[in-house]
């Protein structure tokens, strides 16, 4: 059954110290500022956090990780020009990383909502990432055995859901979502609207209802900030192109 938190700070109520989190987003577009900024004010720590990358900027995971609530980074993409937090408390020992390669971290995330046990991978082979790992040769290749990534909690950003949890996304803001939701014990989703059952076309859904137990609307301060971040990260995006 979801259930239709009253506000962001509701939805993250029961999340407790030492959680494995997952956090939705590729940067910006799909990541749940409402809640990651609930979390922040709700307290839990010890965290592990399972995203696309290590936050950046003074907000979001980055605002998580310099309040040393983060014990622990999974990610494919922990520096970037403004990741300094991350930086910081890596450097000095405050926080642990497991760098996985993107399509590793999606395929291992994927593979804890299929109820796959383990999978082998050619990417890392004959790397330092493979080092400790089981690997084996399969037609002539080097493969590396990879295990699933699972979680307490995975909080996401869809653009709409109905009073079910039925979820569809907008855009490139779906990226980690859908199989995040699948992953977690508890899914919470940050969305800019909520319809009655039936909505929204089965056809249209992406992430059924029984992957999400609960479910948020922001308010538009919260739609607002989503919407300053996401340009942001698109200008130092193109910053970064430019050097």
């Amino acid at each position: 059954m979801t259930r239709i938190a009253s506000d962001l700070l509701d939805a993250v109520g029961e999340i407790a110290d030492g959680s494995t989190v997952m956090i939705s987003g590729f940067g910006a577009p799909g990541q749940p500022l409402g809640l990651i900024d609930a979390l922040i004010e709700q307290g839990a720590s010890g965290l592990e956090i399972v995203s696309n990358n290590a936050g950046n900027g003074d907000s979001g995971i980055a605002r998580l990780i310099e309040l040393g609530r983060v014990r622990r980074v999974v990610c494919s993409f922990p520096r970037q020009p403004d990741s300094w937090h991350f930086d910081a408390a890596y450097r000095a020992g405050r926080v642990e990383l497991e760098l996985v390669p993107q399509g590793n971290l999606a395929e291992r995330i994927r593979a804890a909502g299929a109820g796959i046990g383990a999978f082998f991978t050619p990417t890392g082979f004959g790397t330092i990432l493979a080092e400790g790992k089981e690997t084996r040769e399969i037609d002539g290749r080097g493969y590396v055995l990879e295990f699933p990534i699972r979680a307490d909690v995975a909080l996401i950003k869809a653009d709409r859901a109905d009073t079910v949890g039925n979820l569809v996304y907008r855009k490139t803001a779906r990226n980690f979502g859908p199989i995040m939701a699948a992953a977690a014990t508890t899914t919470i989703a940050e969305v800019n609207e909520v319809v009655p059952a039936g909505g929204i076309d089965p056809e249209a859904v992406v992430t059924p209802g029984i992957y999400v137990q609960t479910v948020v609307v922001i308010d538009e301060r919260t739609a607002a900030a989503e919407r300053a971040a996401s340009l942001a990260s698109a200008e130092t995006a193109a910053g970064g192109r430019g050097r």
